[in-house]
């Protein structure tokens, strides 16, 4: 990703304000109910699929891992995947999430 796109910067942003939760912040509810790592899993398993459809392949499960430290992670390899085989108007459309979830946290 490149700094001028806006997907890049809003995963950047989003992965400066919890890349130093512990595993406890993680756990904690969001304003929905849901577990703050759920939603950032829901997230990741949404631009995973859509990263699918872009490259004409069936969407697989992103694998929920044991220590959600790890959510930053996928985060950013899903969305690189994202933005390097998705049209503009997805990549736009996760920038949007990924702001949402921002605010959201």
């Amino acid at each position: 990703m490149t700094d001028d796109d806006r997907l890049g910067a809003a995963v950047r942003k989003l992965v400066g304000q919890v890349s130093h939760w512990t595993p406890p912040r993680w756990a904690a509810s969001s304003l929905s109910g849901a577990s703050r790592a759920d939603l950032m899993h829901d997230l990741v398993q949404w631009m995973a699929d859509r990263g699918a459809e872009a490259e004409g392949r069936p969407p697989i499960p992103v694998p929920r891992l044991e220590n959600d430290l790890a959510l930053p992670d996928q985060l950013q390899v899903v969305a690189a995947d994202l933005h390097r085989h998705a049209p503009e108007a997805v990549q736009q459309a996760a920038a949007e999430r990924v702001d949402a979830l921002r605010g959201a946290f």
